[in-house]
């Protein structure tokens, strides 16, 4: 029973450490990530209170050393997507019914151990899962986790206070009620943040969830489960499943319980889920919510009036960070030929700059590798076609070697055709196709932009002249859901750019805003009337 009007603490973005040499969070993560990189983790199913080793189990190896073994995961069968299935519907009343400072203070307390003594342990488990330099682990498994969790909260409490206007002798309320049944997260291998947001924001709400993390990040997804765990969280509000996607999928899907998915990944895997559920539909107690951020080909076009090394930096800050892992990485490059010369030898000699590809663990690698062998294998051949065709040069990089880890030197593509294969295609990779267009063709090269890609999550502008800037923002609104100027299209932060695109790149629900948090919950109004007709007459029938 609530006894008060509760307001939780201000949520502010969590401080980036610089990791600078001889600070002591460098020295700390760097101590953690060979503890993690020398020993040997197995890790369970969690489902319920059990932490279930199936003994059908799968290695875990660091993408930048892919012969090394640093632990295994149990996989789990069908019966155990089953037994999941039922502890979260077991779970479901307590945690529903538990106010909601008592749910808000598990996650704050995550976000503050995720802040204290558990930051070197997710940095570092993701520098060794995901093969992220330190700086890139720190942005995204320390800090947008704890500002996701710390806005959440703040959200959520906003969410709450909203309520409708009560007439004379009326008293209308709103609850916001979890979902009736269960929801299943599904998360990628690129974002430690997303992976831990996703089960998350829908349990923050009251729901309860089966959850599966991505194979390629099982490693660090076990540190998340283990703060959620310290921090209070009840058994059986987020059970764990690993292992063959269709199998538990199908399994999750064909239950009755089925109210909703948090999903990030692919955009042909979520076109797939969202026709099964739609197969399913006559199953289902409840219509499911479908919440799903996908695949993107960001870009970045740069005005005439632009200036040239900024356009450098945003193209190798943009393409290549974490590998141009990100969705929203910078994949296509429109530039004005006026400027192209000068930009293009600024983007190349900041690439000569680059160390070779390497392990996270030298700290002076802004280059890692990319996340599996299939990536690998993918991005090789699109490099090599590029360099048969004769309407695209690569201009930088262009080499690979998957001998010790799945590295690919930053590459980029210089193309006549502005259809080219990798102005169109998603790679997810680090591989940054550019075009040059005349500098009379601006506004025809706008239209290029919004028609060449069937994604629309980020894109950005750089240019000086502000009608030029006024133009640009007119003329790609639908093609970008996150659209910057004069930045880099990547960085998004909580509480500050809710993150997400339509077209094909997902349903826009908005990471780290309240619109998503609103997808986890169904409204019941309450109309209370203090006193009571007593004669169905109304006035004008006198």
């Amino acid at each position: 029973m609530g006894k008060g009007f509760f307001h939780v603490p201000t949520a502010v973005n969590e401080p980036i450490k610089d990791y600078a040499p001889g600070s002591s969070e460098r020295e700390e993560v760097l101590e953690q990530y060979r503890s993690y990189f020398n020993g040997s983790v197995d890790v369970p199913l969690y489902i319920g209170s059990e932490e279930i080793k199936t003994g059908n189990t799968k290695p875990m190896s660091p993408p930048h050393d892919h012969k090394h073994i640093v632990g295994q995961y149990h996989v789990a069968e069908k019966a155990h997507v089953t037994k999941a299935i039922d502890n979260c519907l077991a779970s479901r009343s307590a945690w529903a019914d538990l106010t909601w400072e008592q749910r808000a203070a598990v996650f704050l307390k995550a976000a503050e151990l995720i802040a204290g003594p558990y930051r070197a342990k997710i940095n570092a488990a993701t520098m060794i899962a995901q093969s992220k330099n330190i700086y890139q682990a720190e942005i995204d498994a320390a800090c947008e986790l704890i500002d996701f969790l710390r806005f959440n909260v703040e959200y959520m409490s906003q969410i709450y206070d909203e309520q409708p206007e009560s007439a004379k002798g009326i008293w209308n309320r709103v609850e916001y009620r979890p979902l009736e049944g269960f929801i299943y997260a599904i998360t990628p291998f690129n974002f430690t943040a997303i992976a831990g947001n996703l089960p998350a924001s829908a349990a923050m709400m009251g729901n309860v969830v089966v959850w599966k993390p991505s194979d390629s990040q099982v490693f660090s997804a076990k540190v998340i489960v283990d703060i959620f765990k310290e921090a209070g969280l009840p058994d059986g509000v987020i059970n764990v499943v690993y292992g063959d996607p269709v199998m538990i999928t199908e399994t999750v899907l064909a239950s009755p319980d089925f109210a909703g998915i948090h999903f990030t990944g692919s955009t042909h895997v979520f076109k797939e889920l969202w026709k099964q559920i739609g197969n399913n539909i006559h199953t289902y107690k409840t219509y499911p919510k479908i919440v799903g951020e996908t695949g993107g080909k960001d870009f970045i076009i740069a005005h005439p009036t632009a200036k040239p090394q900024q356009v450098a930096t945003a193209i190798v800050r943009g393409s290549f960070e974490y590998q141009g892992q990100k969705c929203s990485a910078a994949s296509r490059v429109y530039l004005p030929k006026s400027l192209s010369k000068e930009i293009l030898e600024s983007v190349k000699k900041d690439i000569a700059s680059f160390k070779k590809p390497g392990s996270p663990e030298d700290m002076s690698n802004f280059i890692t590798a990319v996340i599996h062998e299939g990536s690998f294998d993918k991005l090789a051949k699109y490099i090599d076609q590029a360099k048969t065709d004769e309407n695209a040069e690569i201009i930088a990089g262009g080499n690979y070697d998957k001998s010790k880890g799945y590295f690919i030197e930053p590459t980029v593509i210089l193309t006549t055709d502005p259809k080219y294969t990798t102005m169109e295609t998603e790679l997810f990779g680090p591989v940054v196709t550019i075009y040059v267009y005349e500098d009379k063709d601006w506004s025809e090269t706008l239209k290029l932009v919004d028609t060449t890609s069937e994604y629309a999550l980020t894109g950005a502008i750089l240019a000086t002249d502000r009608y030029a800037i006024d133009e640009a923002t007119l003329a790609l609104q639908n093609c970008a859901g996150n659209f910057y100027i004069n930045d880099k299209p990547t960085g998004a932060v909580v509480g500050q750019q809710p993150f997400g695109g339509a077209r094909a790149s997902g349903t826009n629900d908005k990471a780290g805003s309240a619109q998503n948090l609103l997808r986890w919950v169904s409204p019941r109004l309450i109309k209370e009337t203090f006193v009571t007709p007593t004669d169905y007459r109304y006035p004008f029938l006198g």
